[in-house]
C-alpha cells in the first residue's frame, strides 16, 4: 500500500493567471516631473507631445519616437512576456513584477535607441545655425540637451 499526499495548488494558480492580467506597463514622459533643467517654460512631456505627433502652426514636423520605438521592441517584449508567464505558471510569485519592470526597461531603451538613431526629417537649416550659436554641434533631431531623451521612463501600474 502507498499513500500519496497531493496538494492542491488550483488557487495559487488561478491568483498568479490573474496578476498576469493586473498589471501594466506605461511608458513614456510622466507629467508630474518633466520640469526642464535650463529654465524653460515648456516641460519635457509637453515637448515629448510636440516632437512625437508635430505642431505644423509652429513649423515642427512630426518626429514620431514613442510608437516606433515600441514596435521596434515587440519581439523582445513577447519574449520577456511569456518567459515571465512561464515562471509564474511555475509558482514563481515575484515572476509578474520582475517581468513587468523588464518589459518597461526594453520598451524605455528602444524608445531612446529611436531617438539615438535620429528621426526624419533632418534638421532645417535655420535650426542648425541657431544650435551653432549656441555651442552645439549635433545634428541629430531631438537631441539637443538630452533632456527630452533621459526623461523618458516607465511605470508598472496595477489595474
Amino acid at each position: 500500500m502507498t499513500v500519496k499526499l497531493t496538494i492542491d495548488r488550483s488557487e495559487d494558480l488561478m491568483k498568479q493567471i490573474k496578476s498576469l492580467t493586473q498589471s501594466r506597463v506605461l511608458v513614456g514622459v510622466p507629467a508630474g516631473e518633466t520640469e526642464r533643467q535650463d529654465g524653460e517654460p515648456i516641460t519635457n512631456a509637453a515637448l515629448a507631445y510636440i516632437h512625437d505627433n508635430g505642431a505644423p502652426e509652429a513649423n515642427i514636423p512630426a518626429r514620431p519616437f514613442m510608437r516606433p520605438g515600441i514596435e521596434s521592441a515587440e519581439g523582445s517584449i513577447a519574449n520577456k512576456m511569456k518567459a515571465g508567464a512561464v515562471k509564474t505558471l511555475q509558482g514563481d510569485k515575484e515572476a509578474v513584477d520582475q517581468t513587468m519592470m523588464a518589459v518597461g526597461l526594453i520598451a524605455q531603451s528602444s524608445i531612446k535607441s529611436k531617438i539615438n538613431e535620429g528621426i526624419p526629417p533632418p534638421l532645417a537649416p535655420n535650426t542648425l545655425a541657431d544650435r551653432r550659436r549656441r555651442g552645439r554641434t549635433g545634428e541629430i533631431p531631438l537631441i539637443d540637451t538630452g533632456q527630452l531623451r533621459n526623461s523618458i521612463n516607465f511605470v508598472v501600474r496595477k489595474k
